[in-house]
């Protein structure tokens, strides 16, 4: 092995050792279910379905007690929205990160690189897209809802 070619590993390990630790630090300790008072929280940022229909006793409302039957329709579909929206963020950041492993991968040649770049860019773009969907999202539930 060339002596460049080494140092390009040790580079990139370091680069994705420092990545993954970045994420391991992010990682927040969940609050015990049993103790949590808070029934519509959901599972790694996903809000439950319910979001917003339950009483103090985390049950659900009936319709009319949640604004009509439209309004409970309304609130169970904006959330399911939400739910698809996390999901799809989910997906771009893991596309940021596989973007970043092609371009590692491809080792300087143009079209591998260039190919890392739209990988990236597409998934930046559909990350910023759909963060600002859920901000909508919630933004129509609180001002309709609250």
């Amino acid at each position: 092995m060339k002596i460049n070619n080494i140092k390009n590993w040790v580079i990139s390990l370091a680069i994705v050792m420092s990545a993954g630790g970045a994420i391991l630090t992010m990682a927040v300790p969940q609050v015990v279910m049993a103790a949590d008072t808070n029934c519509n929280s959901g599972f790694l940022g996903f809000p439950a379905w319910y979001r917003g229909l339950t009483n103090a006793d985390c049950t659900i409302k009936s319709p009319n007690d949640a604004g009509g039957l439209s309004g409970f329709i309304w609130h169970i579909v904006l959330n399911c929205i939400e739910i698809a929206l996390v999901a799809v963020s989910y997906i771009a950041a893991f596309l940021v990160l596989y973007g970043g492993f092609l371009f590692i991968v491809s080792q300087g040649k143009p079209e591998g690189a260039a190919r890392a770049r739209t990988t990236m860019l597409d998934a930046v773009v559909g990350l910023i897209i759909s963060m600002a969907s859920v901000a909508l999202i919630n933004f129509v539930i609180d001002g309709i809802w609250k």
